[in-house]
């Protein structure tokens, strides 16, 4: 297997970025969080409408929680995954950063970050016991370690992610 080397450099490590890949939140978390926020700012405006005087705080707190609600989606509104030749980064919102040396990964198989396993989306303790980045129901790679929990996150190319990270580990 020939890897395809994406010329870029990654300005923290100055190595070369072999793969990289962007993990939109999928469409149901997209149209719940549009729902809701949606929601909020209507009872808001129909709350302050009918008794604007008294009840302007209350309007003005719906907007408040609604712009929160907007502010955890656009945090957490994807996964960035970047594979260079001697680690896997996924970065899922501002705090949430998984570095992981390709040399601790024992095992790589392909899966799916199913409900049943995982309860949801978004940062999960899988029933598995392993830890879980997932933005849908699709498909995802399950990383195996010599020590610690499996990990899993979301990802459009398992196969081609696996096939890398076995390539480079050898």
């Amino acid at each position: 297997m020939v890897i395809k080397i994406i010329n870029e450099n990654n300005t923290q490590k100055n190595e070369e970025i072999l793969y990289r890949e962007w993990v939109p939140a999928g469409r149901l978390v997209k149209v719940i969080m549009i729902f809701v926020c949606l929601l909020i700012i209507s009872i808001g405006i129909i709350i302050t409408a009918f008794n604007p005087k008294e009840l302007t705080f209350l309007g003005i707190t719906f907007g408040v929680v609604s712009l929160f609600f907007f502010l955890i989606y656009w945090n957490f509104r994807g996964l960035k995954i970047t594979l260079t030749k001697n680690q896997l980064e996924v970065d899922y919102g501002v705090f949430n950063h998984k570095k992981i040396a390709l040399q601790k990964i024992s095992g790589c198989e392909i899966t799916k970050a199913n409900f049943r396993k995982y309860w949801g989306i978004g940062i999960r303790l899988g029933l598995d016991g392993s830890w879980a980045y997932t933005t849908d129901f699709g498909e995802a790679v399950k990383l195996i370690f010599q020590e610690g929990r499996p990990f899993v996150f979301s990802t459009r190319n398992p196969q081609k992610i696996c096939n890398l990270i076995q390539e480079l580990s050898n």
